[in-house]
């Protein structure tokens, strides 16, 4: 039987959070990754990995140098955002989040890259700049596939969570505050459902996909999520008792947000007909966050 062929994998957001496990992942798999990021990037969370890769700082070098010293990669596999929640403008959050990876699609298209893999979020378009943005190049996306320039995979996101994310996630928010018993702890009513999915079946789709959608040269989309929305309130409380927390959750003291979505729970199917099958439950899931 014919060895298969090492992959070559372009990554952006290799810093962040998913971003962090999917190199470590990619790398197991003794896949060939270079990253995108920018010479001031905080990498602590891939500092052991940095010497297995090949990296370009986007803010130093033209993005086409990677594609000139690598090409040509198997995928693109894009995780970097903007969620704007640092006081971002709104050119800001389409700069970061359709302008800079429409160029990088269009360069990735030109050094004939199989395969675009898109990070995109479950949240309707005109909740936010942010999930407007995201919107935006999923449709550039769309069009590219449909020319036949190049295969795109959209993966559309529930609430993904885990130890180590940044503390302007909910979860983590939620985490750390009833870890430090903090005295109390101002919300909503907590009538909202959500999906909650593990940060390690999130890789393991990434990984699926992967190997299951080079060389296609069309448009497809997947939700990622666990199927199943839970109540914010009924998070909260099991997380406190996992915690073993002394702190009071006070329901109803804040107001919902404008347009909040109250339900949103992902389908699937797709994934689960390819063999995926989120492998975490939500309690074990807490535990090894908290």
């Amino acid at each position: 039987m014919e060895k298969e062929k090492r992959k070559k994998i372009l990554l952006t957001g290799a810093t962040g959070f998913l971003g962090s496990h999917l190199l470590r992942a990619f790398l197991n798999k003794g896949w060939d990754v270079s990253i995108i990021k920018r010479s001031f990037s905080v990498t602590r969370r891939i500092d052991d990995l940095l010497h297995r890769v090949s990296f370009l700082n986007i803010d130093i070098d033209p993005l086409e140098l990677i594609f000139e010293q690598k090409a040509p990669f198997d995928a693109v596999v894009h995780t970097a955002t903007c969620y704007g929640r640092q006081g971002e403008t709104a050119s800001q959050i389409l700069e970061a989040n359709c302008s800079f990876p429409l160029r990088l699609l269009a360069t990735a298209t030109r050094f004939n890259t199989d395969t675009f893999f898109n990070t995109d979020t479950i949240l309707s378009s005109y909740l936010n700049s942010y999930a407007l943005s995201k919107r935006q190049f999923e449709e550039w996306g769309k069009l590219f596939s449909e020319q036949g320039k190049i295969g795109f995979v959209n993966l559309k996101l529930e609430h993904m969570y885990g130890p180590g994310d940044d503390s302007s996630k909910f979860s983590t928010f939620i985490f750390e505050n009833l870890k430090s018993n903090v005295p109390q702890l101002e919300l909503t009513l907590g009538e909202q459902k959500r999906d909650f999915i593990y940060i390690d079946d999130v890789v393991n789709a990434y990984v699926l996909l992967l190997e299951n959608e080079g060389k296609k040269r069309r448009f497809s989309e997947y939700e990622v999520g666990s199927g199943q929305a839970v109540s914010i309130r009924k998070i909260v409380e099991c997380v406190k008792v996992i915690a073993q927390s002394r702190t009071e959750l006070l329901f109803g003291v804040k107001p919902y947000r404008d347009n909040e979505v109250m339900f949103s729970q992902a389908d699937i199917g797709k994934l689960e007909h390819l063999g995926w099958t989120p492998e975490t439950s939500l309690k074990e899931g807490i535990l090894k966050s908290l």
